[in-house]
């Protein structure tokens, strides 16, 4: 089983600075892509990053510039580094794996990022 477990959420100020961290257990098949998705309260799903397995990122363009999406393979563990935050970016961010070009297959619980 592949098990994906979101860090790193909680309250910062507009303008602040957060990292996300991600670590994923379990099988995996490497040439698969992993990201980040976030959930906005009465809002759709949203992808927020996501990397492949040469490292080729791509961001949604109400990101790009602001946050960075990473990962250390050694330590199974993804990351999103967060700059610049606005209050608009307050949502529950999601980590997810599987097949690029979209339809994850794995998703971790969640975890709440609220920019005031």
């Amino acid at each position: 089983h592949v098990q994906l477990v979101e860090s790193g959420g909680g309250a910062v100020p507009a303008g602040g600075s957060r990292r996300l961290s991600c670590t994923i257990s379990g099988y995996f098949y490497t040439r698969g892509c992993v990201g980040w998705v976030r959930q906005a309260r009465g809002k759709e799903r949203e992808g927020v990053a996501s990397i492949d397995h040469e490292g080729t990122t791509t961001y949604a363009d109400s990101v790009k510039g602001r946050f960075t999406i990473s990962k250390d393979n050694a330590k199974n563990t993804l990351y999103l580094q967060m700059n610049s935050l606005k209050p608009e970016d307050t949502a529950m961010f999601y980590c997810a794996a599987g097949p690029c070009g979209g339809g994850y297959k794995y998703w971790g619980q969640g975890t709440q990022v609220t920019v005031s």
